[in-house]
């Protein structure tokens, strides 16, 4: 399995969620946990998916993510399971 971690983050408007699993359905990559928050006008989301029946290469995705991003006012980063981690271990 191919698991990438995307974050999301930003002032909350309408659609973010909506836009962003949209463009995940249309690349075939499949979302396998979800988590987000809300704390006062900030919008916070974190998700686990799998990127083993996706139609477009990992850099492929990340730069649409990115572009995805700036159009929405969000900042979306997108990293691969092994490298989050890495960075994330004690």
């Amino acid at each position: 399995m191919s698991k990438i971690i995307i974050t999301v983050v930003g002032k909350d408007t309408v659609g973010i969620i909506a836009k962003v699993c949209t463009y995940l359905a249309e690349k075939h990559v499949n979302i396998l946990d979800i988590s987000q928050t809300i704390v006062q006008e900030f919008f916070n989301m974190m998700m686990i998916a799998d990127m083993d029946q996706a139609n477009g290469s990992f850099e492929e995705i990340v730069d649409d993510l990115d572009r995805l991003g700036e159009e929405i006012g969000v900042k979306i980063r997108c990293q691969r399971e092994e490298i989050f981690t890495k960075m994330h271990r004690i």
